[in-house]
């Protein structure tokens, strides 16, 4: 039996956002995975602070999906 996606849900510190990133995307972004794609978009380096994993949740659509 199949859950589904793994997801890991990030806030960030520095700018408050939501985001989670799939557990297959841990590849393509490397070091990467888990800073804030806002943050990222702007220049910045900010690492996103780890709130939770697993399948999607009754909140998940609070969360900003970052895709490659």
């Amino acid at each position: 039996m199949s859950w589904g996606a793994l997801f890991f849900y990030y806030s960030c510190p520095k700018c408050g956002k939501k985001f989670k990133y799939a557990e297959d995307l841990i590849p393509y972004f490397g070091d990467r995975f888990g800073e804030c794609p806002d943050c990222m978009n702007s220049g910045e380096k900010v690492m996103g602070t780890y709130l939770k994993d697993g399948p999607r949740g009754l909140d998940d659509n609070e969360y900003y999906e970052v895709e490659e």
